[in-house]
């Protein structure tokens, strides 16, 4: 630095003394972050389970307990 220059970051300094964090920015990243979270986790869910063959409405019910034929 030459001698009689002013830094950026001193001016902004006396200018204002104490920044101000923004909390809001900060929230909103967060919540973006846990979203993108939460649909990653729900995709590898889905790709875990394997898929259910769509029932025949027509098909009756099979009783409780017991398991349909495959």
């Amino acid at each position: 630095m030459q001698a009689g220059s002013i830094c950026f970051l001193t001016v902004l300094r006396e200018v204002n003394p104490l920044a101000k964090p923004n909390f809001q920015f900060q929230k909103r990243q967060k919540e973006l972050e846990k979203k993108r979270k939460q649909e990653e986790k729900r995709q590898r869910k889905l790709e875990k389970t394997p898929e259910r063959p769509a029932m025949n409405p027509d098909e009756p019910l099979p009783p409780p307990g017991e398991v349909p034929p495959a």
